[in-house]
């Protein structure tokens, strides 16, 4: 199962809206077939793992990740052809939440004489397949904010230069983040300060992220590089019900998706604009956006991890702050995300940090 959740993992970012799913068929201790969710979301990794193992997969085990599917999609039920193969036992991870499967692979399993048993390694499959199952049990992504700031909590000087705080070793791994990621988003000012791109460079052949930006006026311009490379990576736009036609149509006319979401107080409601994106299928979200974002993320408590480069260098109070105002009358309010992971990147630093 260990093996299965390494491939799995592998297929983060790449294969949404389905979840990344590993699967290690095995007989007598000897790997018959190794499987993962292709580009896309399909084929399934039962199906990728069942293709290589051929007629040997009569008689195995078959160590799945997530609950095997037990529904008609694009596909046929993983289930069934599980089943078909000859499986004699299927070991998963985790249930799949998905009310069209949700225990009914389970029950196709053993209805048809297959040994089933869950709950291996479901810890691990939790953390793994949390995009997933948060937007099919709370259809909202799972939200990373990533910040790179300074020692002292800056990513930026008073001015807006921010280029570059950290070094290339630790911008070069942010590219790896963005690639584990269905979709990076930022705020319009990021967006108007810096022009930003957002794509993954540097990792191969790789499903490029959805780049969103949150902008409730519509005041970022077609004509930038998200507008003028929508062609290679998709581009989407948040906006508030009252955005200007003439913007609407500017995005439209290159190829932009534009999902409109309500206001709240001035600014677009973020609940309601992740609900939107999870609603198109992605699970994971990467935010790059500035501070006031990602203080409005964690003021609505949508922020689930933050990836947290420190540079060590320190720009001082007049420098723009990782994080607006939270608004945070006594410390007891703070939140206390739990450290997941350290390590350095260079001269750099990076943590985890989950809640």
């Amino acid at each position: 199962m260990a093996h299965a959740l390494r491939l799995g993992a592998r297929g983060m970012g790449q294969v949404w809206p389905n979840p990344a799913v590993g699967c290690i068929i095995e007989k007598d201790g000897r790997i018959l077939g190794r499987g993962a969710t292709q580009a896309g979301g399909r084929p399934h990794a039962e199906v990728v793992a069942l293709a290589q193992a051929g007629s040997d997969a009569r008689g195995a085990t078959a160590h799945v990740t997530l609950e095997p599917c037990a529904h008609f999609g694009h596909t046929p039920p993983c289930a069934a052809a599980l089943i078909d193969a000859g499986i004699a036992h299927v070991s998963y991870a985790i249930d799949d939440p998905d009310p069209r499967v949700s225990g009914r692979g389970a029950d196709m399993l053993r209805a048809a004489g297959v040994q089933v048993t869950s709950g291996v390694l479901a810890n691990t499959a939790l953390a793994d397949h949390a995009g997933f199952l948060k937007r099919v049990t709370a259809r909202l992504p799972f939200v990373t904010l990533k910040i790179a700031s300074s020692l002292d909590g800056r990513i930026a000087m008073a001015s807006g230069e921010s280029q570059w705080i950290t070094t290339p070793p630790a911008r070069a791994d942010v590219h790896g983040l963005r690639s584990s990621h269905d979709a990076v988003m930022v705020g319009s000012n990021t967006a108007l300060a810096d022009d930003p791109l957002l794509t993954v460079r540097g990792m191969g052949a790789v499903r490029q992220p959805v780049r969103v930006v949150v902008d409730g006026g519509l005041r970022f311009n077609a004509d930038s590089q998200l507008g003028r490379s929508v062609d290679f990576a998709p581009v989407w736009l948040l906006h508030g019900p009252n955005a200007p036609r003439p913007a609407r149509q500017a995005w439209a006319d290159v190829g932009a998706k534009l999902l409109e979401a309500p206001m709240q107080n001035n600014y677009l409601d973020l609940r309601a604009g992740l609900s939107a994106l999870a609603a198109q299928g992605i699970t994971r979200i990467l935010c790059e956006g500035g501070g006031g974002l990602a203080g409005g993320l964690l003021r609505a408590g949508l922020v689930d991890q933050i990836a947290l480069y420190t540079a060590g260098l320190a720009i001082g109070g007049a420098g723009l702050p990782s994080i607006a105002d939270l608004g945070l009358p006594k410390l007891a309010d703070a939140s206390r995300p739990r450290l997941i992971e350290s390590r350095q990147i260079g001269p750099d630093l990076f943590s985890l940090w989950q809640f």
